[in-house]
């Protein structure tokens, strides 16, 4: 979380501008995630029919764009800060349309994933949050932050409901190129609808800084946290390698391609309903360590359901759906934790260690979730996720409890050298506030708090003594 002491009370809600920039990013983002994701459910059956198929190539296909988006979303917000950020979204959208196009060309699976490695390259993610920043105060930051989040869930699951749908009229090559369509509409959002910032400037908060990189991988605890997104992302890839083969298969799951969508539909939206209980009592409540190893222990429960239990149509629903609400609950809560963790001054850093870590779970489900389908057979890799899962477990259960701080960003622009001892001592004194450090190149202290005990009168007072 961030925020400013320098609130009057007309700035208490998003201006029309902030408005403006958080609902048109999302839509980036969404559109985006649409075209990455549509494919998911629909994949693994269509490149069977592909030259030179095979499992462990049908999963590097799936993961491919997680390689490339992982090594190249970090340099993508670093050049955005010296050459514009409208530049590089137009850029990487350009690279994905191009990718896209390839893919739905592609005759063969080394086709495909050629394309697909060109739209993980089109890696606009960070300097969409970078975006984000250069266009809003720091204390409606969060909101728009959230706004976005909420775009990319939203899209994940329309995408796997979309996909199933949208192959029996268009086919898998069609909705590569409608993939393409939706990546150049994003570009007429970026050149149209998002607002030109006043100024681009580096944000430590949501952008990663190169030489704090192996700091952030050194931090045992956000470390477990990098793991963890990691194994989620490659249990999810590998996953649905094998769940749109088992619901086509006669002596399973016995549904056409076109009808999939009937179990995605309703598992994956209701997944959504049933998860907020469970972040409601983690946030409120503090039981978020808990909760967090409650979800990935479900989750290894559900998988091995997979494998004992999927002898219908209806049995792979009713697993879904609990996989689905454990899946998410992990997905919102992961990020929440890690911003808990991280140095308040290194927050941007450690999301963008995170992503990467992200990224590469996909990339290596799909490689070994592949490869292990090549020797084992399809319910193998429901064993393989397991075994994933429990090691994150044993892993998990290790982690210390967090601390339930957010973080807050106060502006100390006047500050001078020989002022931050004692400008540290004062922001500490005050009642909420655990840490305080302050950047004197950008003008602002970078602190944790407890937004509960956090005493703002007395914050604004000291932030207003260096303003």
């Amino acid at each position: 979380m961030s925020s400013s002491t320098n609130i009057k009370p007309q700035q208490s809600i998003l201006s029309s501008s902030e408005k403006r920039s958080a609902y048109s990013l999302a839509g980036i983002y969404a559109l985006r995630m649409l075209g990455l994701f549509m494919i998911l459910p629909v994949f693994s059956l269509y490149a069977q029919k592909l030259e030179h198929s095979t499992p462990m190539l049908i999963g590097i296909a799936i993961g491919a764009y997680g390689l490339t988006q992982a090594l190249f979303q970090i340099p993508y917000g670093y050049l955005s800060d010296r050459v514009g950020r409208k530049p590089m979204i137009i850029a990487g959208m350009l690279i994905f349309a191009l990718g896209s196009i390839i893919a739905a060309q592609a005759t063969d699976i080394y086709g495909v994933i050629i394309g697909r490695l060109l739209q993980g390259s089109g890696a606009v993610a960070a300097v969409l949050m970078a975006f984000a920043a250069d266009l809003t105060r720091e204390e409606h930051r969060l909101k728009v932050m959230a706004i976005i989040g909420m775009s990319i869930g939203f899209s994940f699951g329309i995408a796997m409901v979309l996909g199933s749908l949208l192959e029996q009229w268009i086919g898998v090559n069609g909705i590569f190129l409608l993939t393409a369509v939706l990546a150049l509409l994003a570009i007429v959002i970026v050149v149209f609808v998002v607002p030109n910032p006043e100024q681009i400037k580096h944000h430590r908060d949501t952008e990663a800084e190169p030489a704090k990189l192996l700091k952030m991988l050194k931090d045992p605890q956000l470390f477990r946290l990098d793991l963890g997104i990691f194994i989620l992302h490659m249990v999810l890839t590998a996953t649905f390698l094998v769940i749109p083969l088992s619901l086509t298969q006669e002596n399973i799951g016995n549904l056409m391609l076109n009808e999939h969508w009937k179990v995605y539909l309703p598992t994956i939206f209701l997944s959504m309903i049933l998860m907020v209980p469970f972040i409601i009592i983690a946030e409120t409540k503090r039981k978020m360590k808990a909760v967090f190893i409650g979800a990935i222990f479900v989750l290894s429960l559900t998988e091995l359901c997979f494998y004992f239990f999927s002898y219908s149509a209806i049995s792979i629903a009713v697993i879904l759906l609990i996989f689905f609400t454990a899946f998410n609950l992990l997905e919102a809560s992961l990020p929440s934790l890690v911003a808990k963790i991280s140095p308040a001054e290194n927050k941007g850093t450690a999301m963008g260690v995170y992503s990467t870590s992200q990224f590469l779970g996909a990339f290596s489900g799909g490689v070994f979730g592949g490869l292990v389908m090549d020797f084992g057979g399809m319910q193998s890799v429901y064993l393989f996720a397991v075994i994933c899962l429990l090691s994150w477990l044993l892993i998990a259960v290790t982690m210390k409890s967090p601390r339930y701080l957010s973080n807050f960003i106060v502006k100390v622009s006047n500050a001078k050298s020989e002022d931050i001892i004692h400008l540290t001592q004062m922001l500490t004194e005050v009642n909420g506030v655990a840490e305080a450090v302050i950047d004197l190149e950008v003008g602002e202290a970078f602190l944790k708090v407890d937004l509960h005990a956090l005493d703002r009168d007395k914050l604004l007072q000291v932030s207003n003594q260096y303003c």
